[in-house]
């Protein structure tokens, strides 16, 4: 199911009473999310994510704009209607209820021609639960359970009905790292098994590059870009971008443009003859860098981190707009322990300008 939603936005009256600011919890959002795809929503906390999430839901209605299933019109539509699969970040599980009982529960409320007998309530929960791995759990109630396995349960909760599309609102937050790792991939293998529509949210730029088939990065409510994230890592359009997207994140240094070369600090380290003279932002990707004696970039040495199959080079740098440099290189390249400085090459394609005072791309 196509989900597109135009000129979307959403504001909450002020809690000040005497300043009565509105807030502008999303502006002006239009995006449409494939038939079949995984969609991350991803961005800071307060960027408006989840409150675009639970408009695609039903649970809160658009100030403006319009949200399209398929050709359909759903803005003024119930939640009940819109034929969605919610999956809380705190899972809302019924805790009275075995986790068969959890799982029937969508399909009891039924009504009208959409009500099913009870062995075909039956046969959909045993298919949801087999799907998402938890069909041996079914008689115990979810104190019974561990965290990555009430997850499982929301989520076969919220497929049992196959919805049109199927919505995650940071659903992996309240797991620890081995889980969240592993039942991201579960989310992934039962959407793909499915083909349901669905939308995660997420503040976790690595969960939402590993299993998104798109991703669509907002700030403050406003739409910053869309596309594949390995496209958006590779190409991001601004600073907010390229600085969200990237374990470790970028190295930012103040520069400037100076005759058709790109200076940071008082090194020249790549020709950009087609940007006119001016003080810019330069980023550079940890990768970015190629350690050489040669190199027209230096640093001064703090650490090296051996890292297996990679090597972190930790320095310092004067036009760092971060504490420290890290250089990510193979662990195979030999780099001399014993000198003050070491000096890097720049990768042009690792390297990204941005405008000093409006942060947006410039393209060399």
């Amino acid at each position: 199911m196509k989900v597109e939603l135009r000129n979307l936005t959403k504001i909450f009256p002020s809690r000040n009473k005497k300043s009565g600011e509105e807030v502008v919890a999303v502006n002006d959002f239009t995006f449409t999310i494939p038939d079949g795809k995984l969609v991350g929503l991803l961005g800071p906390s307060g960027c408006g994510k989840s409150t675009t999430l639970y408009m695609i839901s039903g649970l809160q209605k658009p100030s403006s704009g319009q949200i399209f299933f398929g050709e359909e019109d759903v803005t003024e539509l119930s939640p009940e209607n819109r034929g969605v699969g919610l999956v809380f970040q705190n899972y809302a599980l019924y805790p009275h209820l075995t986790v068969k009982q959890n799982i029937l529960f969508p399909l009891q409320n039924l009504k009208g021609a959409d009500k099913l007998t009870k062995d075909e309530m039956l046969e959909k929960a045993e298919y949801a639960a087999k799907l998402v791995q938890i069909d041996e759990l079914m008689d115990r109630k979810p104190s019974e359970l561990s965290g990555g396995q009430q997850q499982r349960v929301a989520i076969a909760r919220a497929l049992v009905k196959m919805p049109r599309v199927l919505l995650l609102d940071e659903p992996l937050s309240n797991l620890d790292a081995r889980l969240r790792l592993q039942t991201r991939e579960e989310i992934r293998r039962i959407q793909k098994e499915t083909g349901i529509t669905t939308v995660f949210v997420t503040h976790d730029q690595e969960e939402a590059m590993s299993i998104s088939d798109m991703i669509v990065v907002m700030k403050l409510g406003v739409l910053q870009q869309i596309g594949k994230p390995q496209d958006i890592y590779d190409d991001p359009t601004n600073l907010f971008v390229a600085k969200f997207l990237g374990t470790p994140p970028i190295n930012v240094f103040s520069g400037r443009v100076e005759g058709g070369k790109l200076y940071i600090g008082e090194d020249a380290v790549l020709d950009v003859p087609a940007i006119e003279d001016k003080n810019v932002t330069v980023g550079v990707r940890p990768e970015g860098f190629i350690p050489d004696e040669n190199g027209a970039f230096t640093c001064l040495l703090s650490n090296i981190e051996v890292m297996g199959r990679d090597m972190s080079i930790v320095c310092k740098n004067e036009a760092s707009l971060n504490p420290i440099v890290r250089a990510i290189v193979n662990s195979d390249i030999k780099v001399d322990y014993s000198k003050v400085n070491v000096k890097f090459a720049l990768k042009p394609h690792k390297v990204f300008i941005f405008d000093a005072e409006t942060e947006e791309r410039i393209y060399f």
